[in-house]
């Protein structure tokens, strides 16, 4: 027994699978067999779906608040493409806190993975020898990534789920990037939530540098129009229904209207550009 299995090891787990069906808890069921004393912490499964893009963002968000260890994810728009062009099956260790992602190798995990360092260690699990109580091509979610999950919490060493793979290899996501320009902040909008919120790809470093100071206005460029949006800290800091500008939970810098939705008043869509002017 090494110090993983010392105490109840966490898996958490991340998905599109929602849960109006049985997928997530199949996949509990499968964790269970393998691993029983793991414990499992569900981040969401209400990833748009086949959005890698969303769960990376999310997943990336949400591990620097969980406790270290196996975390399963799955937004796989390659349902049943294993082992080809298309996508591998991977699982790979970072360089801080030895956390163990596992999931497609689609730009998923590796948002994630850098906030711990990066990856130093990864394996193609495509072909895994971990057994599955069943086998389909499309629900690699049972029959691959939670068995492989499972056998990570029980103690498996990484580099015996798979062939190693050079970390090089491994996909990342092309985001766009903010950037001033002439004393204005080019900006895009990175993913938007459930309550309208839009994230934007802007640092608080960038939005510093505009010179903007807390309670002043911002205008706020976008399809044509312009939006006045109060720098605030809080949602409180404007009255209900005002645009405000802010930094995240996340540290990113986002766009929100108190009690409503910057996605809706800014008709603004995912990768559109916002232009950001102090006032």
């Amino acid at each position: 027994m090494n110090e993983r299995t010392m105490i109840a090891p966490i898996i958490t787990f991340l998905s599109d699978y929602g849960l109006e069906d049985e997928f997530v808890g199949v996949c509990h069921g499968v964790i269970a067999r393998r691993c029983p004393q793991a414990r499992v912490i569900d981040l969401t499964h209400g990833i748009p779906p086949y959005d890698v893009r969303a769960g990376a963002l999310v997943l990336a968000a949400a591990l620097p608040h969980v406790p270290a260890g196996v975390h399963l994810a799955v937004v796989d728009p390659h349902v049943g493409a294993v082992g080809t062009h298309a996508r591998r099956a991977v699982a790979l260790r970072t360089a801080t806190e030895e956390r163990l992602l596992v999931g497609p190798d689609n730009g998923l995990l590796m948002l994630a993975a850098e906030r711990f360092g990066g990856a130093v260690q990864a394996v193609d699990i495509s072909r895994s020898r971990e057994p599955a109580a069943s086998s389909s091509r499309t629900f690699d979610g049972r029959d691959l990534f939670a068995p492989v999950a499972a056998s990570l919490a029980a103690g498996e060493r990484l580099a015996a789920t798979g062939s190693e793979l050079d970390v090089g290899e491994l996909r990342r996501l092309q985001l766009p990037l903010a950037r001033l320009s002439d004393g204005a902040l080019l900006t895009h909008v990175l993913h938007g939530d459930r309550f309208g919120n839009l994230i934007l790809d802007a640092s608080p470093e960038q939005l510093a540098a505009l010179d903007a100071r807390a309670g002043g206005t911002l205008e706020v460029h976008h399809g044509g129009r312009v939006h006045a949006a109060r720098l605030a800290s809080t949602f409180a800091d404007v009255p209900v229904g005002e645009l405000l500008m802010y930094e995240d939970a996340q540290h990113m810098v986002a766009l929100a209207v108190n009690q409503g939705s910057a996605a809706q008043l800014l008709a603004a869509a995912r990768d559109d550009q916002l232009l950001v002017r102090p006032v």
